[in-house]
């Protein structure tokens, strides 16, 4: 086991410390004054454990949770203390925040920092965590980011997330992070209006995503396994916004529709009155109609000195009007 931060006691020491925060700075990591260690680590592990000294004031001060172990009802007269379940290097930077107010985290320890932060009630250390993976908020890291603000319960990083996934859908599915969010996450996206993406590519991404959830559960990739992992997300695809040729290209070779329910969906798509199919059929709010395409220019006048193809856009029929200027 080593031990950590064990300085000589120097004589007036607080002389060259001005400041109350230097004073806490000096006392940080040293058994000057301590009166609790914290046997943080594992031994099977590389490095082992760590016996870290400490100041119950202190910590007291900062965490409601230390508060509670050294003063509350039930509070532990030990000396030293076991916490196996935090990793020296995360438990450092809780502490040190403690002492000093300093923010030491990074990309890569900023969730296992969130997590500590939360399970010793040091709410401050939780915001400068939240901020930092709103920084790091991109349409790649979007779905990773989500999960762990469900996980954490972090309803404004949760919702910025969706935000983003609204207005990046195609970039945030392609992201490798999609595959690896859970069931819960998958089916709080798919219930959203406003996703920005053609209802085939999100069930192409949605198969994807099932794909991977068999794998995590050893199940063989199998139709029906898929069918199974995905539960009450597949409901949530909007079949009947696809086209015909959508649907016969994806859904209906994928097996992972039920005969009945290709059938059905086949039916609703080519005749009229269409028959009920218990799949949404309400369009998300960002695209609404069917997609067309229109010229330009219908005709292209030799006069213009013009000798290529007709424009071309392509647009999206909707009830709102957008009016569209071209520069010649």
């Amino acid at each position: 086991m080593l031990s950590v931060g064990a300085r000589k006691p120097a004589y007036n020491w607080q002389a060259t410390k001005p400041t109350l925060q230097e004073r806490f700075v000096f006392l940080f990591n040293n058994e000057l004054l301590s009166d609790v260690h914290f046997v943080v680590g594992h031994k099977g592990r590389a490095g082992g454990c760590h016996l870290i000294p400490a100041h119950r004031f202190v910590l007291a001060v900062g965490s409601a949770a230390f508060d509670a172990m050294f003063n509350g009802g039930m509070a532990t007269t030990s000396t030293e203390i076991e916490l196996l379940d935090v990793e020296p290097a995360i438990f450092l930077a809780l502490r040190k925040f403690l002492y000093s107010d300093e923010v030491q985290i990074g990309p890569e320890t900023v969730t296992t920092t969130l997590y500590t932060a939360k399970k010793y009630a040091v709410p401050a250390l939780e915001a400068h965590c939240v901020e930092l993976l709103k920084k790091n908020l991109r349409a790649d890291t979007a779905f990773m980011l989500l999960t762990q603000a469900r996980l954490f319960d972090e309803p404004q990083l949760a919702s910025l997330c969706l935000e983003n996934i609204d207005k990046n859908t195609s970039n945030a599915i392609n992201a490798e992070g999609f595959t690896d969010i859970d069931l819960d996450t998958l089916v709080a996206v798919l219930e959203r209006d406003t996703l920005g993406i053609r209802e085939v590519r999100l069930f192409n991404a949605v198969v994807r995503w099932s794909r991977a959830e068999c794998q995590r559960q050893q199940l063989q990739v199998f139709p029906e396994n898929r069918r199974k992992a995905l539960g009450k997300a597949l409901s949530l695809i909007r079949f009947p916004l696809m086209t015909v040729e959508e649907s016969a290209a994806g859904p209906a070779q994928s097996g992972i529709l039920t005969d009945h329910k290709v059938l059905s969906l086949f039916l609703h798509l080519t005749v009229n009155p269409k028959p009920q199919v218990e799949f949404i059929d309400r369009p998300r709010c960002c695209l609404r109609g069917k997609e067309c395409s229109i010229n330009h220019f219908q005709q292209v006048e030799s006069c213009w000195g013009y000798s290529r193809t007709s424009n071309q856009i392509r647009f999206t029929v909707s009830k709102r009007i957008f009016i569209v200027g071209f520069g010649l």
